[in-house]
Protein backbone atom coordinates (compact mmCIF):
# COMPACT_ATOMS: atom_id res chain seq x y z
CA UNK A 1 0.00 0.00 0.00
CA UNK A 2 1.18 3.51 -0.97
CA UNK A 3 2.24 5.78 2.25
CA UNK A 4 -0.16 9.14 1.96
CA UNK A 5 2.41 11.89 1.20
CA UNK A 6 3.93 14.00 4.15
CA UNK A 7 5.50 17.48 4.65
CA UNK A 8 8.73 16.94 7.50
CA UNK A 9 10.49 20.20 8.86
CA UNK A 10 13.66 19.76 10.25
CA UNK A 11 15.06 22.61 12.22
CA UNK A 12 18.63 21.82 12.96
CA UNK A 13 21.73 24.19 12.84
CA UNK A 14 24.06 21.69 11.56
CA UNK A 15 24.01 21.14 8.17
CA UNK A 16 25.33 17.23 8.21
CA UNK A 17 22.33 16.70 10.65
CA UNK A 18 20.13 18.24 8.38
CA UNK A 19 21.34 16.12 5.36
CA UNK A 20 21.34 12.93 7.21
CA UNK A 21 18.01 13.35 8.36
CA UNK A 22 16.40 14.66 4.83
CA UNK A 23 18.45 11.11 3.03
CA UNK A 24 16.62 8.81 5.54
CA UNK A 25 13.83 10.17 4.91
CA UNK A 26 13.71 10.31 1.77
CA UNK A 27 15.23 6.54 1.43
CA UNK A 28 12.35 4.80 3.24
CA UNK A 29 9.26 7.74 2.06
CA UNK A 30 10.61 8.93 -1.25
CA UNK A 31 7.09 10.48 -1.84
CA UNK A 32 7.59 12.33 1.53
CA UNK A 33 8.53 16.37 1.10
CA UNK A 34 11.29 17.09 3.58
CA UNK A 35 11.97 20.85 4.68
CA UNK A 36 14.82 22.25 6.18
CA UNK A 37 15.61 25.26 8.78
CA UNK A 38 19.11 26.35 10.36
CA UNK A 39 17.45 28.42 13.38
CA UNK A 40 14.31 28.76 15.12
CA UNK A 41 13.45 31.55 13.54
CA UNK A 42 13.34 30.07 10.20
CA UNK A 43 11.59 27.27 11.24
CA UNK A 44 9.01 29.15 12.74
CA UNK A 45 8.45 30.64 9.65
CA UNK A 46 8.57 27.57 7.72
CA UNK A 47 5.91 26.56 9.52
CA UNK A 48 3.64 29.33 9.39
CA UNK A 49 4.11 29.23 5.65
CA UNK A 50 3.90 25.49 4.53
CA UNK A 51 2.31 23.48 7.28
CA UNK A 52 4.16 20.58 7.55
CA UNK A 53 2.39 16.90 9.47
CA UNK A 54 5.80 17.00 11.55
CA UNK A 55 8.75 18.66 12.61
CA UNK A 56 12.12 17.40 14.06
CA UNK A 57 13.40 20.02 16.27
CA UNK A 58 17.18 19.97 17.50
CA UNK A 59 17.50 21.71 21.47
CA UNK A 60 21.09 23.37 21.45
CA UNK A 61 20.90 25.92 18.41
CA UNK A 62 22.53 29.35 18.58
CA UNK A 63 19.88 32.11 19.03
CA UNK A 64 16.71 30.94 19.71
CA UNK A 65 17.08 27.32 21.03
CA UNK A 66 14.75 24.56 20.78
CA UNK A 67 13.28 25.14 23.78
CA UNK A 68 12.51 28.68 23.05
CA UNK A 69 10.85 27.79 19.56
CA UNK A 70 8.78 24.94 20.92
CA UNK A 71 7.61 27.69 23.38
CA UNK A 72 6.62 29.71 20.21
CA UNK A 73 5.72 27.52 18.22
CA UNK A 74 2.93 26.09 20.37
CA UNK A 75 1.25 29.50 20.54
CA UNK A 76 -0.02 29.26 17.21
CA UNK A 77 0.08 25.21 16.20
CA UNK A 78 -0.10 22.06 17.31
CA UNK A 79 1.71 20.15 15.01
CA UNK A 80 3.33 17.42 16.30
CA UNK A 81 6.92 17.65 17.14
CA UNK A 82 9.92 15.33 17.97
CA UNK A 83 12.68 16.76 19.67
CA UNK A 84 16.99 15.67 18.53
CA UNK A 85 19.18 16.38 21.04
CA UNK A 86 22.88 15.30 21.82
CA UNK A 87 21.75 15.71 25.76
CA UNK A 88 20.28 12.57 27.70
CA UNK A 89 19.33 14.69 30.35
CA UNK A 90 15.67 13.66 32.02
CA UNK A 91 15.25 16.99 32.81
CA UNK A 92 15.51 17.82 29.56
CA UNK A 93 12.58 15.29 28.23
CA UNK A 94 10.54 16.44 30.91
CA UNK A 95 10.96 20.08 29.82
CA UNK A 96 10.15 19.27 26.28
CA UNK A 97 7.08 17.37 26.95
CA UNK A 98 5.53 20.09 29.38
CA UNK A 99 6.38 22.40 26.44
CA UNK A 100 4.18 20.20 24.09
CA UNK A 101 7.15 18.02 22.23
CA UNK A 102 5.32 15.18 21.63
CA UNK A 103 8.62 12.66 21.44
CA UNK A 104 11.97 12.98 22.25
CA UNK A 105 15.48 11.12 20.30
CA UNK A 106 19.10 11.67 21.52
CA UNK A 107 21.46 11.71 19.04
CA UNK A 108 23.00 9.77 17.44
CA UNK A 109 19.99 7.58 16.96
CA UNK A 110 19.97 4.68 14.19
CA UNK A 111 17.54 5.89 10.64
CA UNK A 112 15.07 2.72 11.74
CA UNK A 113 14.51 4.16 14.87
CA UNK A 114 13.63 7.62 13.80
CA UNK A 115 11.73 6.74 11.40
CA UNK A 116 10.04 3.97 13.66
CA UNK A 117 9.18 7.18 16.08
CA UNK A 118 8.12 9.48 12.88
CA UNK A 119 5.60 7.17 11.52
CA UNK A 120 4.27 6.11 15.93
CA UNK A 121 3.68 10.12 15.95
CA UNK A 122 1.88 10.69 12.38
CA UNK A 123 -0.29 7.52 13.64
CA UNK A 124 -1.31 9.62 16.39
CA UNK A 125 -2.36 12.06 14.42
CA UNK A 126 -4.51 10.52 11.95
CA UNK A 127 -6.15 8.00 14.28
CA UNK A 128 -8.48 5.33 14.24
CA UNK A 129 -12.15 6.28 15.57
CA UNK A 130 -14.73 3.86 13.65
CA UNK A 131 -17.37 6.31 11.56
CA UNK A 132 -20.50 7.76 13.30
CA UNK A 133 -19.19 6.81 16.63
CA UNK A 134 -21.07 8.10 19.32
CA UNK A 135 -19.52 10.42 21.80
CA UNK A 136 -18.33 10.07 25.53
CA UNK A 137 -20.41 12.59 27.93
CA UNK A 138 -19.27 12.72 31.26
CA UNK A 139 -20.64 15.04 33.49
CA UNK A 140 -19.70 18.44 31.29
CA UNK A 141 -16.74 16.30 29.54
CA UNK A 142 -17.79 15.50 25.64
CA UNK A 143 -15.16 13.66 23.45
CA UNK A 144 -16.07 13.49 20.16
CA UNK A 145 -14.14 10.31 18.50
CA UNK A 146 -15.63 11.08 14.92
CA UNK A 147 -14.45 14.28 14.98
CA UNK A 148 -11.38 14.08 17.85
CA UNK A 149 -12.49 16.85 19.20
CA UNK A 150 -12.88 17.44 23.13
CA UNK A 151 -15.29 19.87 24.69
CA UNK A 152 -15.58 20.96 28.51
CA UNK A 153 -19.34 22.41 29.42
CA UNK A 154 -19.64 23.39 25.81
CA UNK A 155 -16.34 24.70 24.98
CA UNK A 156 -13.54 23.42 22.96
CA UNK A 157 -10.38 22.02 24.93
CA UNK A 158 -7.54 22.43 22.48
CA UNK A 159 -5.50 19.37 22.20
CA UNK A 160 -2.38 18.40 21.16
CA UNK A 161 -2.40 14.52 18.54
CA UNK A 162 -0.64 12.63 22.07
CA UNK A 163 -2.92 14.78 24.27
CA UNK A 164 -6.06 13.80 22.81
CA UNK A 165 -5.07 9.88 21.65
CA UNK A 166 -3.82 9.65 26.08
CA UNK A 167 -7.22 10.81 26.35
CA UNK A 168 -9.09 9.06 24.35
CA UNK A 169 -7.77 5.72 25.57
CA UNK A 170 -8.76 6.55 28.97
CA UNK A 171 -12.36 7.21 27.22
CA UNK A 172 -12.60 3.80 25.96
CA UNK A 173 -12.39 2.26 28.67
CA UNK A 174 -14.22 4.49 30.68
CA UNK A 175 -14.74 3.46 34.40
CA UNK A 176 -11.76 1.06 33.97
CA UNK A 177 -8.15 1.35 35.24
CA UNK A 178 -5.97 1.33 32.10
CA UNK A 179 -2.19 0.56 33.44
CA UNK A 180 1.09 2.43 33.15
CA UNK A 181 1.97 0.53 30.47
CA UNK A 182 -0.73 0.05 28.47
CA UNK A 183 -1.02 3.65 28.17
CA UNK A 184 2.72 3.86 27.10
CA UNK A 185 2.84 0.88 24.91
CA UNK A 186 -0.36 2.43 23.13
CA UNK A 187 0.97 5.75 23.09
CA UNK A 188 4.58 6.24 22.41
CA UNK A 189 5.29 2.50 21.53
CA UNK A 190 7.86 -0.01 22.26
CA UNK A 191 10.70 3.15 22.23
CA UNK A 192 8.95 4.87 25.64
CA UNK A 193 8.32 1.55 27.62
CA UNK A 194 10.25 2.39 30.92
CA UNK A 195 9.63 6.21 30.24
CA UNK A 196 6.92 6.59 33.25
CA UNK A 197 7.81 10.18 32.87
CA UNK A 198 6.44 10.70 29.49
CA UNK A 199 2.82 9.55 31.49
CA UNK A 200 3.55 11.80 34.16
CA UNK A 201 3.82 15.43 31.82
CA UNK A 202 0.56 14.10 29.31
CA UNK A 203 -1.43 13.44 32.70
CA UNK A 204 -0.84 16.59 34.38
CA UNK A 205 -0.94 18.60 31.17
CA UNK A 206 -4.73 17.24 30.65
CA UNK A 207 -5.65 18.04 34.39
CA UNK A 208 -4.64 21.11 33.87
CA UNK A 209 -7.30 21.72 30.48
CA UNK A 210 -9.72 19.74 32.21
CA UNK A 211 -10.06 19.78 35.85
CA UNK A 212 -11.53 23.00 38.02
CA UNK A 213 -8.87 22.24 40.60
CA UNK A 214 -6.19 19.99 39.28
CA UNK A 215 -4.59 18.70 42.51
CA UNK A 216 -7.62 17.32 42.91
CA UNK A 217 -8.52 15.45 39.86
CA UNK A 218 -12.82 14.91 39.15
CA UNK A 219 -12.09 13.50 35.47
CA UNK A 220 -8.69 11.64 35.39
CA UNK A 221 -8.12 9.17 38.79
CA UNK A 222 -4.89 7.90 39.85
CA UNK A 223 -5.33 4.65 40.87
CA UNK A 224 -1.59 3.59 42.91
CA UNK A 225 0.37 1.68 41.50
CA UNK A 226 -1.85 0.10 38.63
CA UNK A 227 -2.37 3.62 36.32
CA UNK A 228 -5.04 5.93 35.26
CA UNK A 229 -8.60 5.57 34.65
CA UNK A 230 -11.39 8.38 33.57
CA UNK A 231 -14.75 8.39 35.54
CA UNK A 232 -15.88 6.83 38.78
Amino acid sequence: MKTATKRILIIDDEPDVRRAVRLTIQLQEPEWEVLEAENGDAGLLKVESDQPDLVLLDLLMPGMNGFETLEQLRLFSDVPVIILTVRDDELDKVRGLELGADDYIVKPFGHLELMARIRSVLRRIEGSAAPHEPPLVLDGLRIDFDRRQVTLHGEIVPMTATEYNLLEILARNVGRVVTYQTLLNRVWGRYAVDSNDYLKVYIHRLRQKLEDDPAHPRYIRTVRGQGYMLGE
